[in-house]
């Protein structure tokens, strides 16, 4: 690891951003599906436990509901199964801390145990890009669940309903898939076209275009992974297919495309009428696809991406265990509450873990005023506390895709009525503490980030950008050869497309750290340049031609 000091190409005025941390966005496209999910998943069995008079075990049917808050921008096979994994993860996580529990009542211990739980759950979630939302609502239930009386007797049954919970959310997930079953993948072509469209109005020169084709290829690349996991080849998919290859000429074309065409498609997407077919690309060209091919190769195992996530989890166990240890030393209660809050920071890079803690703050401060406000009402009864915090789960989902922030002044409010499913309390003591614990996760949470260096990050760009050299040289020899194999040469474009997305996500992580060497810069820009250029190169040899824009100058019609 290189020692060497932050250079002047990385001034720390540029690492602590304010402005723009809490600018409110665009909502997700699929905002309502989490937040109806969540409703759904939640309800029947905090209305059962009410019922029967047993809401103090809302906490354990709450781990297995919250799942349906996973894998909705994915292909319903997918979805299946990363769901099922969720379930299995927030399961086992809820075991571990109910069984530490139940065996000590060491809070020194407990945090401890927290701390490489979150630790854990952060590094495979990262790994195996569950998210959003992440890590978070895993450790927010299975370090509550540590602060919980418990017996080794009780497990058993307390998992049960987790289990059943987590069931009835799979089935949530997945009951979408009935009247619309193209539905993630649709939506993943309409951004790709989307994105594309974009880049096509810069022209390929025009201000931002940089930052335009990146998002674009970012997309693109999105749209296929999503196709390759969605199952069988249906004719909807491979339609779908030529769409996205649209949206990779105009990746390499964009002078040339006309950006309303794909902005057409992408709307007829939005729909439940048939897939648009493109005028360039037909259907029984499907072997110059290379979709079949690359069906059929091995694909990366998700436990390669550990390595590079070395640093996350130590800042994650670090910052987990200091800030729960933190929050004993000043006489809270809940220490978790800090442990969860030092959790939810941590991102890619030192840069974004600094605004992720802003927004923390700024939403729990606000969150905790709208618990005072709303707390006479909660306190009429079970059945308004239930209904209370249902509400918050619905506001949770709809604003949290606008800005982090705004989701946790909902989310706040929620975990502080959760503590009260096994009885009332009293709301200046949860105010106070909940604002304490927020503080103190936030402060030390960040202090472990800096703390923790990853030097490591400009090797991987270096890997990076040889990578994309890798690729670019693979596909340049294709296009020498006078007939190479069908589909090899599309196959060799995607990967060299899904290398430079790579390289791009890797520089944006690494340029946000701090205590590393300068970033080869000029290399990065001229292995993407090339990249693009050899992409623009096979488009050209396979004989696919954008949708001619129509130019309003002088130039008229371009060739």
């Amino acid at each position: 690891m290189s020692s060497a000091p932050p250079t002047s190409d990385t001034p720390l005025r540029r690492r602590l951003p304010l402005t723009g941390v809490l600018r409110v966005g665009r909502p997700s496209d699929i905002w309502f599906k989490p937040a109806l999910s969540v409703v759904v998943a939640v309800a029947p069995p905090n209305l059962t436990l009410l019922a029967l008079g047993r809401l103090d075990l809302a906490m354990y049917t709450m781990a297995g509901s919250l799942c349906a808050l996973y894998a909705h921008n994915r292909p319903y096979a997918a979805r299946a199964r990363a769901l099922s994994w969720v379930v299995l993860g927030m399961v086992a996580g809820l075991a571990v801390a109910l069984v530490a529990a139940s065996l000590t009542q060491s809070a020194v211990v407990l945090v401890t145990v927290g701390a490489l739980l979150a630790a854990v759950q952060k590094v495979l979630c990262d790994a195996t890009r569950i998210g959003p939302p992440g890590n978070v609502i895993l450790t927010f239930i299975s370090s509550a669940s540590l602060f919980a009386p418990q017996t080794l007797g009780q497990v058993p049954g307390h998992l049960a309903l987790a289990l059943a919970a987590g069931a009835w959310a799979w089935l949530i997930g997945m009951a979408p898939g009935l009247l619309r079953p193209h539905g993630p993948e649709r939506r993943a072509t309409a951004q790709a076209l989307n994105a594309t469209a974009a880049y096509a109005e810069t022209r390929g020169t025009g201000d931002g275009h940089a930052r335009a084709r990146a998002a674009a290829a970012a997309a693109v690349q999105a749209a296929w992974q999503t196709l390759l996991s969605a199952g069988a080849r249906t004719e909807p998919r491979r339609a779908l297919e030529r769409l996205v290859v649209r949206a990779e000429v105009a990746l390499a074309a964009p002078a040339d495309t006309d950006p309303n065409s794909l902005r057409t498609w992408a709307r007829e997407l939005r729909g439940a009428g048939p897939v648009p077919q493109t005028g360039h690309l037909s259907a029984d060209a499907d072997e110059l696809l290379g979709v079949d091919a690359e069906l059929t190769a091995p694909a990366r195992p998700w436990w390669s991406r550990l390595g590079p996530l070395t640093p996350i989890a130590m800042r994650t166990a670090l910052g987990c265990a200091l800030a729960g240890y933190a929050s004993l030393a000043l006489g809270i209660g809940r220490p978790y509450w800090a442990l969860v809050t030092a959790a939810s920071l941590y991102q890619a890079n030192v840069t974004l873990t600094w605004s992720r803690g802003v927004q923390r703050v700024v939403g729990n401060l606000a969150g905790v005023l709208l618990f005072a406000a709303v707390v006479p009402l909660a306190h009429l009864g079970p059945a308004a506390l239930v209904l209370c915090c249902l509400a918050f789960n619905f506001g949770a989902e709809v604003l949290i895709s606008r800005n982090y922030w705004l989701g946790s002044v909902c989310v706040t409010p929620m975990a502080l009525l959760i503590t009260e499913f096994t009885g009332f309390q009293e709301p200046g003591r949860l105010i106070t503490e909940r604002l304490v614990d927020t503080l103190v996760g936030a402060l030390v949470g960040f202090v472990a980030a800096v703390a923790v260096t990853n030097r490591r990050a400009g090797d991987r760009v270096e890997h990076a950008v040889d990578a994309v050299d890798r690729s670019r040289e693979g596909a340049a020899r294709l296009l020498a050869e006078a007939h190479p194999v069908p589909g090899a040469l599309e196959s060799a474009r995607r990967s060299l497309a899904a290398a430079l997305v790579d390289l791009r996500a890797t520089v944006e992580a690494a340029s946000g750290e701090w205590w590393q060497r300068a970033l080869p810069h000029e290399r990065v820009v001229r292995a993407e340049q090339a990249g693009h250029r050899t992409l623009a190169a096979t488009v050209r040899r396979q004989g696919l031609h954008p949708d001619r824009r129509t130019d309003t100058t002088t130039e008229g019609v371009r060739p």
